[in-house]
Order: structure tokens, then C-alpha cells, then sequence
């Protein structure tokens, strides 16, 4: 009986043994709750980074000035005490992006023996050397779907004569809408890159462009480098032979007169003479980039972005601090990474990878997110999941006319609804801030979604969203202080982002892209 007995007793261990073991398996993980992470993004530590990113001794942060040197350097030393490492595979926090400024060309050139001076009848800004007789009028210059304007011509080595604006039908209806609505065509800032990036691409040498009705306001641009003795930065990378020079009404009309009515692309035959000199200076700029790595999806990228530069010091020595452009972004962006971090630290790091992206010339034409996205990517584009950037948080619109905790959002449903969807659930749930979709708007004539460093990473299919408080009296000008900063806002406005990054980072799977890039 005794023998039995320890045999039950045995069996009987043996079983509970083997229960505890299938009941203590291992459990997912649950997700930690990110409030006490936000609440660490708190207005004194807003205040102290901007009373000193936007002081005086920075020097407006111009790109490649000591100033902007001073900025990265402010950054750099941020991760560095908060044991963030860079994104780079080398160990530096900067990536070098290389820069150069042409110089303001000077010449002329020649139409059939008439001589047009550059800066009054022709404007370009790169050199223009040779003699041409074979152009070739491309009319509107478009190809778009089933339209195309390159339909039986041939551009290659050859200069193309292109005007603004698209083609109208007999009905008054525009051919690529196929209604009363203009397309993108009709958008003279962004027509022109798209115009000479199809003309390029045909193999075209250079572009002859026509627009009368913004030549002034190019002429202006032109003539404010030339007194200033500036000229036009751009990536080093972008220096190349093509060649893009708009002409005034005397210019184009002597070259083809009827180029307001004909619209057949064809050859000309004619007689031009270029004599444009110019030069190039390089510069020498940086983005900055931080990571934390990804507890479960390492290998897919969140990134949050915002530019470190602003436009320098005026002619007569005045200071443009850029507090609210974009030192409110660059500010909310150290916070925001130093939460991820504590939440690293105690064990709660997100699940996909955190990438704190600081870029260089915005104020020059989105250069510095420009070569990140185009030329050396840190992190594959193709998995980077979504792009939230900040520029401009930290002001309230006097246009404004609602209550004062809101905040511009554009883009959050460009390419994919869900991302619109969590930023609206995020927000309702941890910070109520009224979502103004005004410049969302596609026909909105600021066009803001084309005008900060989101949109390099939405012409790739990347999800974005911009947060913007909008202009005010001081953009762009001395006023933008840090005195002038709405520190709660800024709070909220920053916690905001970091809680939208949060629950991006650490959904079950990436988020959906339903819609095309434009």
C-alpha cells in the first residue's frame, strides 16, 4: 500500500508539473501605456531648447553658415546625453548633404539676330553656351495619361519650346480633368518641374519656357539674387547641362508669334545664340538622424521629421530667429525622441524602428529631405511605414477663427485612410486638439502640401502627415522669437505627434497604402 501510495503521489506531482508548464507559456507582451512617455514632453523643456536653438548666437541657421553648424551641433549633443545612437551604419550622426549655389549668370542671347539681356527679356539660372537652329515647339509640354504632347516629335539634343497653362477643348472644358476643373497642369510652380522633368526625359538638351503671366514674379526672384549677390542653391548632384531659360512675350513671340494660339507641337527652324556665363560655389551642409531600434519589426521605419534650418540674417543685420519655423519642430522633435527613449529604457520600446530625421535647406527647396529620399536613403524607403513632420507648431494663425488648441493637418489621407483614421483616434483619445483640414484641400492656393520637407517622402508612396499652425506676421521675418511661442500648445501639439508615432509603431501590421501618389 505504501509503495502504491507514493506511486499516486508521484503521478499526481507529475501532472501538476506538467499543467504549470502549459499554463506559464509564454504571453504577448502587452502594449505599455504611453501616457507617462508623453507627459515627459512638458513645456519648461520646450522653453529651454528654444530659448537657445532660436537665440541669437544660432544666426538664423542659414544653411551652411556657422549658425546652421551651431544648430547640428545642438542636436548631435541632445542624443548624445540621451544615448540615442545615429541612424548611420558609419557612427555619425550627420549626413553629409552635398550643396551648391550657382552664381547669378550673366549674357544674352539671340532670336533670329535679335539680342534679349538676361534679367529683363530671358531669366535663367545655370550657364547656356552654343548655337541652335533646330527647335522644337512642344506646345503645353504635357504628357498625362492618353494625352501627350510629344505624340510625333522628336527632342532629343534639341531645345523645346513649352507654355504654361494645359489644353482646353472647343466646350471650355480642359482636356486632362475632362471638366471645368484645372489639373495640376494649371499650377505654375509645380507645372514647371513637371514640364522639364518630361522634356528631360525625352532627352531634351534644355527648355525655352513661356509664361506671361509669372515671368514678373520670376524676374523679380532674379533680380533680388543678383542684388544681393546670391544665387539659387540646389544639390550637387542636380548640377547638369540641362538648361531651362523662360523668355518674356517679346522673347517668345519673336521666336514662334503665334505661340498663344497654336497649340500643334512641331519643329521650328530658327536662329538662336546663347552667351550665358555662370558658376558654382559649394557648400558644405548636414542632416542630422537618430534611431532607436524596433523591439519585434526592426527592419520597418517610422519617421519623424523636421527642418533645422531657417533663412539667416537679413541685408542690414538683422536676425531671423526662426523660433516657430522650424525651431517649434526641431524642439518638439528632441522631446518626442527623448520619450521614445525612456520608454526604450524601461522596456517598453516600440516595435518598429524610430527614425528622428533633422534635415537641412527646406528654406532652399526641401534640399535636405530631397537627397535623403532621392539620393541616400538611411533607412530602405520601401520600408519605412509613414513620415510625420513637423514644421511650425508653435504659433497660433491670426486668420484663425476658431478656438486657439487647434492645429492644420495635411496630407494624413493623400495615401492611405488608415493612417487619417488612427490620427483622428489618437487624437480624440489623448489630446482633443481641433483638426483644421483647410490646407488639406487640394485646391487650395497655398498649396502647403507641396512646401515642406512630407512631400519628398509622399511622391515615394510613403504616408504622411504635415502638422502645421499656419503663417502669421513674423514668418520669415526678425519677429519670430521665442518670446512669441504658445508653450502649451506646443506641449499638447508635440504630444500629440508622439502618440500618433506610438500607436504607428506599434500596430499589428504596417499601415495601409489604398491611395496613388499624385
Amino acid at each position: 500500500m505504501k509503495k502504491l501510495s507514493l506511486l499516486v503521489l508521484g503521478l499526481a506531482l507529475a501532472c501538476n508539473s506538467s499543467q504549470k508548464t502549459v499554463s506559464e507559456a509564454p504571453q504577448p507582451k502587452p502594449m505599455a501605456s504611453p501616457v507617462a512617455y508623453a507627459e515627459t514632453i512638458t513645456q519648461e523643456d520646450l522653453k529651454e531648447h528654444l530659448y537657445t536653438y532660436a537665440s541669437d548666437e544660432f544666426e538664423g541657421r542659414e544653411t551652411g553658415t556657422p549658425g546652421q553648424k551651431k544648430a547640428v551641433e545642438y542636436i548631435k549633443a541632445h542624443y548624445e546625453s540621451l544615448d540615442v545612437p545615429p541612424a548611420q551604419s558609419n557612427g555619425n550622426y550627420f549626413q553629409k548633404v552635398p550643396l551648391e549655389v550657382s552664381k547669378v549668370p550673366e549674357g544674352t542671347m539671340s532670336i533670329n539676330n535679335t539680342t534679349f539681356e538676361l534679367g529683363e527679356d530671358i531669366l535663367t539660372f545655370s550657364a547656356a553656351k552654343g548655337n541652335y537652329t533646330n527647335i522644337v515647339y512642344a506646345g503645353y509640354g504635357i504628357e498625362d495619361g492618353d494625352y501627350s504632347d510629344y505624340s510625333g516629335i522628336d527632342v532629343t539634343g534639341k531645345f523645346v519650346l513649352i507654355k504654361a497653362g494645359e489644353p482646353v477643348n472647343e466646350n471650355g472644358m480642359y482636356e486632362i480633368s475632362g471638366n471645368m476643373e484645372k489639373s495640376v497642369w494649371s499650377n505654375a510652380s509645380e507645372a514647371i518641374g513637371k514640364k522639364s522633368d518630361i522634356a528631360h526625359s525625352k532627352g531634351a538638351k534644355g527648355i525655352l519656357y513661356y509664361d506671361m503671366l509669372s515671368f514678373p514674379r520670376f524676374q523679380g526672384y532674379f533680380q533680388f539674387m543678383k542684388n544681393n549677390k546670391s544665387g539659387r542653391m540646389q544639390l550637387a548632384s542636380d548640377n547638369s547641362d540641362d538648361i531651362l531659360i523662360y523668355l518674356n512675350d517679346a522673347a517668345a513671340k519673336t521666336l514662334k508669334g503665334d505661340i498663344e494660339e497654336d497649340h500643334v507641337p512641331k519643329p521650328i527652324t530658327t536662329d538662336i545664340k546663347m552667351d550665358i556665363t555662370s558658376g558654382n560655389d559649394e557648400i558644405n551642409s548636414e542632416n542630422v538622424v537618430a534611431f532607436i531600434e524596433g523591439t519585434e519589426k526592426p527592419e520597418e521605419y517610422v519617421i519623424i521629421s523636421s527642418h533645422l534650418d531657417h533663412i539667416g540674417v537679413t541685408a542690414d543685420g538683422q536676425i531671423n530667429n526662426g523660433a516657430d519655423d522650424d525651431g517649434s519642430g526641431t524642439v518638439a522633435l528632441l522631446e518626442i525622441a527623448q520619450a521614445f527613449k525612456k520608454a526604450a529604457d524601461e522596456g517598453n520600446g516600440p516595435k518598429r524602428s524610430m527614425v528622428f530625421l533633422h534635415v537641412t535647406g527646406e528654406e532652399k527647396g526641401l534640399l535636405g529631405s530631397r537627397y535623403y529620399t532621392d539620393v541616400d536613403p538611411v533607412v530602405p524607403l520601401e520600408n519605412t511605414v509613414a513620415n510625420l513632420n513637423i514644421d511650425m507648431i508653435g504659433r497660433i494663425d491670426p486668420n484663425y477663427t476658431g478656438a486657439r488648441n487647434y492645429l492644420y493637418l495635411i496630407g494624413s489621407d493623400k495615401l492611405s485612410t488608415e493612417l487619417h483614421n488612427l490620427s483622428e483616434e489618437v487624437n480624440k483619445k489623448y489630446t482633443n486638439i481641433e483638426f483644421d483640414y483647410t490646407y488639406n484641400d487640394e485646391n487650395d492656393p497655398n498649396r502647403f502640401y507641396y512646401r515642406s520637407d512630407h512631400y519628398n517622402f509622399a511622391k515615394n508612396n510613403i504616408p504622411i502627415i504635415f502638422y502645421f499652425n499656419g503663417t502669421h506676421a513674423d514668418y520669415h521675418r526678425p519677429g519670430d522669437t521665442p518670446d512669441k511661442i504658445n508653450y502649451d500648445l506646443l506641449e499638447n501639439r508635440s504630444r500629440l505627434i508622439f502618440h500618433t508615432a506610438w500607436e504607428i509603431a506599434n500596430r499589428p501590421s504596417r499601415l495601409l497604402v489604398d491611395k496613388a501618389a499624385d
